[in-house]
């Protein structure tokens, strides 16, 4: 489970605005810490399957904000990929 810090380390990171929550960058950078966190716990519980399901989930969804991102505005695509360390 995300903290509520590491939630707002990764909102700020990428928010547009100080209130921004919900901007595709400030999603996919949210999405890519809880990502992080149920990796780590996927490779040692080898067999929790529902992890891993959750795992495929937040991937896929994080690939279609990424490909919604790049479709609209290229220039923060490009941003938010550098700045969270993806690769395409």
């Amino acid at each position: 489970m995300i903290t509520r810090e590491k939630k707002a380390e990764a909102m700020a990171k990428l928010a547009r605005t100080k209130e921004d929550v919900g901007s595709p960058e400030v999603q996919v950078s949210v999405l890519t810490e809880r990502i992080k966190e149920v990796t780590e716990h996927v490779k040692t519980n080898k067999h929790d399957y529902m992890a891993k399901r959750g795992l495929m989930q937040m991937v896929g969804q994080r690939k279609k904000l990424l490909k919604y991102l790049e479709r609209t505005n290229f220039d923060l695509y490009k941003k938010t990929i550098a700045e969270l360390g993806l690769r395409k």
